[in-house]
């Protein structure tokens, strides 16, 4: 009898939960799949050059998640600026830096290629840290490590943030 009625309960249970979830407001991202608005919208992005080496590994990581067209059917234009720093701190007792910051910082804007409108103009960043050891190829290896896992990250921010302006945008449309 106890078997019967935690199995009938759990389902009970569940059920109970989802009843308030559904008036929340809360709505999945990509709901429509890959013709959705929001996968439509980032696959119409065309990603302008960005300088350095960080700026490519950026570009590349954002091309790789906005799944982006070719540059003449795009919609919309991402403009990206960086800043990457690579700070020292931690000094030892014999004046030796013992551990390093690198920080890489993005500033940019979503335009719209029809009207020439900033659809959304934004920051995102990301830091990391990196012990310095004796080894200088060991550290020169963690600091490019370091700028390409910070690459990926902060390209992530920025579709999140671009999706979640696309989502917005198509809901003030409708």
């Amino acid at each position: 009898m106890r078997r019967l009625s935690s199995a009938i309960g759990w389902p009970v249970i569940a059920l109970a939960l989802a009843v308030p979830l559904a008036g929340c407001g809360l709505q999945p991202m990509y709901a429509g799949g890959g013709d959705s608005v929001v996968a439509r919208g980032l696959a119409g992005i065309q990603v302008a050059a960005i300088e350095g080496r960080a700026g490519w590994l950026v570009r590349n990581a954002l091309l790789d998640k906005l799944s982006a067209t070719p540059q003449d059917t795009a919609r919309y234009r991402l403009d990206v600026r960086l800043d990457d720093r690579l700070d020292a701190f931690g000094l030892l007792r014999d004046d030796t830096v013992g551990r390093e910051r690198r920080t890489l910082r993005a500033r940019y804007q979503l335009v719209d290629l029809d009207s020439g409108t900033i659809l959304l103009d934004a920051t995102a960043g990301s830091d990391a840290g990196i012990d310095v050891i004796a080894s200088d190829y060991a550290t020169i290896a963690a600091e490019q490590t370091a700028l390409e896992n910070l690459a990926r990250d902060v390209a992530s921010r920025i579709v999140t943030d671009v999706a979640l302006q696309l989502r917005k945008g198509a809901a003030a449309g409708s």
